[in-house]
């Protein structure tokens, strides 16, 4: 079992759907006005191809596109680059792509390229941007045949390709070639900063090798290292000052790491960042990335590169990789095990290696005793089948799950899960799409007990399926209510909403009235449930109700509302149903209880 994250064990279960992270946004000047003429540049691309802009007035237009290959969001527009420029190219107009930040390698730019095949020279180094003005990837700047600055901007209103509804580099590329005005020159750019060459103080009251690596370490790192779940690594000075003006925010906002719950409970491997961390980061930033001295450093921390918990009981592994596009909204596999057991079995823990962490989101484990899986398996010629509002079936339960930055833990001694005799196994993986085509592998271990178990792990779910929602509304109150029959040992709690969601407190009722909140996420992001493990598990006596509140936001302002224009919702399985739903997990508060 991965504590920390979502384990499901009930078909109205439906976990994230990332419409791609939320950036810093360009907010300094620009130092060069639209509109302006530029001088006459010279550069060379990564093949040593060299160019002058005198030249480059042959064509009717140029266009250079700044780049991160580690950018988040930039790495949603490969695609729309590379049909941008098989458009307008033959046109006349001059493309190129051009990598500006000084931390990532060109090794790393030249595979990229070969990997999303582009066709347009790369130009690698920051000049450019400073010659034209940009700040932030990806961004756009387009001079007309004069080599005036006549564009400068985002390339459209939205990271999501499906949700685009302004198209402003390709509209700005058509007005040159009209010899019209540009209808907005400059639009506001959402990504990452540029990190330009600047002298960076020596010293300072925080230093990164003595104050901030550490927190790094600790918080950080488990995803921001290389072949890790993150975007970017943040293992050295270079790479942490070079993302420093997306941390701060990030930090400040309480966005990184990812942890939704409030400090009203104390929970097991918890994320969340102290105060004084924050603080700690911050100053860092605001002082200009003190390096300090090498010496302050801690030793660099060490990843396991095979199973944690040792050699599993059982691997569950795809016969053949997943072949996953470039482009496009998210994708939930699921994988078909079935194992054929001619009793019971037990599990105690399982751990997840994922095949490319690039891709890979989280994994949740499924168990099937109806036979439905194996139905749907294979049906396209990939391994598994899709589904987005749980697998497609009533789960008989379900084994756990993994994230980015979790850790396997086994359950406590005595406690297991129990897997049905020929029950079937269904690993459900959701993955991001990198702006390149992916493929996956990912393995799940299986850990059983090695004698019958004590007790066994049961779920109570508490949920409201009669909602109903209305249109603009903004802060939509659902409640829901279950009681515990028999003392009970609480181990965890998640709590479930879809796009529409903002606000959910779980809280437990004791038969005297004592209040005993279990998690309280104020602000809910569909991208990141977790399932919140207590470091203690919470006794409850028999009458304990366990309530739910939660609060929905159906307006037109809800950026994630999927419906436009907004209207009734009400419980589904479908990305525009809702739902609202806590998973309790729990064991019988009686030690003495043999697994039935």
């Amino acid at each position: 079992m991965q504590r920390g994250r979502a384990q499901v064990l009930a078909a109205m279960l439906l976990t994230a759907l990332v419409a791609g992270m939320a950036l810093t946004q360009n907010a300094e000047t620009p130092s060069v006005p639209v509109g302006t003429r530029i001088a006459n540049l010279s550069f060379r691309d990564i093949d040593g191809v060299a160019y002058t802009l005198a030249d480059l007035q042959r064509h009717r237009a140029v266009v250079f596109v700044f780049f991160s290959i580690q950018c988040p969001m930039a790495r949603k527009y490969p695609s729309r680059i590379a049909r941008l420029h098989e458009t307008f190219e033959p046109q006349g107009v001059a493309f190129f792509v051009v990598n500006p930040m000084p931390h990532e390698p060109l090794s790393e730019v030249r595979q990229y390229v070969r990997e999303v095949s582009w066709k347009m020279p790369v130009i690698k180094g920051w000049e450019l941007a400073q010659a034209l003005g940009a700040t932030v990837t990806p961004q756009a700047v387009v001079l007309d045949s004069n080599g005036v600055l006549r564009y400068r901007g985002r390339i459209d209103d939205n990271a999501d390709e499906a949700q685009v509804t302004r198209h402003d580099l390709r509209d700005a590329i058509a007005a040159v070639l009209e010899g019209k005005p540009v209808p907005n020159p400059e639009t506001p750019a959402q990504g990452c900063v540029i990190a330009f060459p600047k002298p960076r103080p020596k010293t300072g009251s925080v230093t990164f090798y003595r104050d901030v690596l550490p927190i790094l370490q600790n918080r950080c790192q488990s995803c921001h290292r290389p072949n890790g779940a993150a975007p970017f690594p943040l293992m050295t000075y270079e790479e942490a000052s070079a993302f420093a003006p997306l941390i701060k925010p990030y930090v400040q906002t309480r966005r990184m790491p990812p942890w939704k719950a409030e400090p009203v409970a104390e929970y097991l491997n918890e994320r969340r960042l102290s105060e004084a961390e924050i603080a700690t980061i911050v100053r860092w930033v605001e002082e200009g990335c003190p390096e300090g001295d090498q010496k302050d450093a801690p030793p660099p921390k060490q990843f396991a590169s095979g199973w944690m918990l040792g050699e599993p009981d059982l691997v569950l592994e795809p016969d053949r990789e997943f072949r996953l596009e470039a482009t496009g909204r998210d994708v939930y596999r699921h994988f078909v095990f079935p194992t054929n057991f001619p009793e019971d079995k037990f599990v105690t823990a399982i751990e997840v290696i994922p095949g490319n962490p690039r891709v890979v989101h989280h994994v949740i484990a499924f168990i099937d005793t109806s036979g439905r899986a194996k139905q749907l398996d294979g049906r396209d010629g990939q391994p598994g089948y899709e589904a987005f509002g749980g697998p497609g079936f009533i789960p008989a339960g379900g084994l756990g799950g993994w994230a980015p930055g979790n850790i396997p833990v086994p359950l406590p001694d005595g406690i297991a899960y129990r897997l049905p005799k020929g029950a079937t196994i269904v690993i459900q993986v959701h993955y991001h799409k990198s702006g390149k085509p992916e493929t996956d592998r990912t393995k799940v271990g299986i850990y059983f007990a090695k004698q019958p178990p004590r007790q066994i792990v049961h779920v109570l779910p508490v949920l409201n399926f009669l909602f109903a929602i209305p249109p603009g509304a903004e802060r939509h109150e659902v409640r829901a209510e279950a009681t515990f029959t028999r003392d009970v040992k609480v181990l965890a709690v998640m709590p479930h909403m879809h796009l529409l969601g903002r606000e959910m407190k779980v809280t437990a009722i004791l038969p005297d009235g004592t209040e005993k909140p279990l998690v309280w996420v104020r602000d809910w992001d569909f991208n990141w449930q977790e399932t919140y493990f207590f470091k203690e598990p919470l006794r409850l006596p028999a009458g304990t109700k366990v309530q739910v509140v939660a609060y929905y936001d159906n307006s037109e302002k809800n950026p994630r509302n999927p419906n436009k224009p907004p209207k009734w919702v009400r419980w589904g399985e479908q990305t525009t149903d809702e739902m609202c739903i806590a998973f309790v997990w729990f064991v019988h508060d009686d030690t003495r209880t043999a697994a039935r």
